[in-house]
């Protein structure tokens, strides 16, 4: 039998030790809150439900060329979901995520069929559309609040699971206990959705997804399904953004229509965090998040200045980085986190690098 003279290969020597710092950075994350302060703990919780809201983005946009102006759809749906599953089911709030995840996941079907049949900066538009379309319905929803929201009560969020466990075994105040179970179901999101980000993009259907970026028609002419596709990322990163939104609504505790569907908040502020990052890369949403935060934190006193800044900064990285800090990065340094091109290697070493 003929031995094989090629491999198909996707990491290199710096991508593992990379990869080994990633894993020490998400232990020393875990355990973070036994010694930071409150502060940076609800700071992180933000960060890190902020990265996966811009890891979904820039999955639609950047690889499946899907650029929705709408993902404050999904925020929203989850949020209610999560208020209707423990309000009025009395589940307990960390299972009411994944069940809002799932609805949100189950509701994208039928929102795609209609989003769809757009194309370009009309698919956009009409996922803006939807998203106003889900806020005018949950405003007339009274049981939920309507127009004027609702809040949880004390009770329900202090039923998460764990908070009795680290209150008994740790002796710990139950809004510090609180704390710590909502900032390892954030990081447990945040790092789930890289993640999956990173495995779907280095399957088969990544490759499909690289296909239709560069070219749909090509894409198709090979045998690529663009719209099965195209469908299945965009459910997919629905269901997902419904359990951030779920889990963002549960820390704030308080929904509201105006703000659960909030185009500024959760889609306008993603878009910003991707594309001074680096759209079209995992590691461009990470820098970018890291970016906003900071800004948030020494800008965010200036009232209407801060918006200008941003889209200040915004357009001058559009400018002289149009690839994103990340990008410029990564091009001038030859430095890459998350492998995702593919190389054909010749079992004598020789290298041949086939693009994506």
């Amino acid at each position: 039998m003929q031995q094989p003279r090629y491999r198909i290969e996707t990491a290199v020597e710096a991508t593992r030790i990379f990869a080994f710092a990633g894993i020490g950075l998400v232990v020393v994350l875990v355990l973070l809150p036994f010694f930071a302060g409150r502060g940076l703990v609800q700071d992180l919780i933000f960060v890190f439900y902020m990265l996966a809201l811009a890891q979904l983005w820039n999955l639609l946009a950047g690889y499946a060329g899907l650029v929705s102006v709408g993902q404050q759809a999904f925020v929203g749906l989850g949020g209610y979901m999560l208020f209707a599953f423990t309000v009025y089911g009395g589940i307990d709030p960390l299972l009411a995520i994944v069940l809002a995840g799932v609805v949100a996941f189950l509701l994208a079907f039928p929102t795609a069929l209609v989003v769809f049949r757009l194309r370009g900066a009309y698919f956009a538009i009409g996922t803006w559309v939807v998203a106003e379309v889900y806020r005018l319905v949950f405003a007339q929803v009274k049981p939920l609040g309507g127009g004027t929201g609702t809040s949880l009560s004390v009770g329900v969020i202090n039923g998460l699971f764990g908070i009795d466990f680290l209150r008994e075994v740790f002796g710990l105040r139950t809004s510090l206990a609180r704390d710590m179970v909502m900032y390892w179901t954030a990081l447990a999101l945040a790092v789930g959705t890289v993640l999956v980000v990173y495995f779907l993009l280095r399957s088969r259907r990544g490759l499909g997804l690289a296909a239709i970026r560069d070219s749909e028609v090509a894409a198709e002419s090979v045998g690529v399904d663009s719209f099965r596709t195209k469908l299945w990322v965009y459910v997919l990163t629905a269901g997902i953004t419904g359990m951030v939104g779920a889990l963002i609504y549960l820390q704030t505790a308080r929904i509201s229509p105006d703000a659960a569907f909030s185009v500024l908040q959760w889609t306008a502020y993603v878009i910003f965090i991707v594309v001074i990052g680096g759209i079209g890369t995992i590691e461009g949403p990470i820098v970018g998040v890291l970016i906003f935060y900071l800004l948030q934190n020494y800008l965010a006193g200036f009232g209407t200045w801060y918006l200008i800044l941003l889209g200040a900064l915004a357009i001058v990285i559009m400018l002289f980085a149009p690839s994103g800090i990340w990008g410029y990065v990564s091009a001038r340094f030859n430095l890459v986190l998350f492998p995702l091109r593919r190389r054909l290697v010749r079992l004598n070493t020789e290298k041949v690098d086939s693009g994506e």
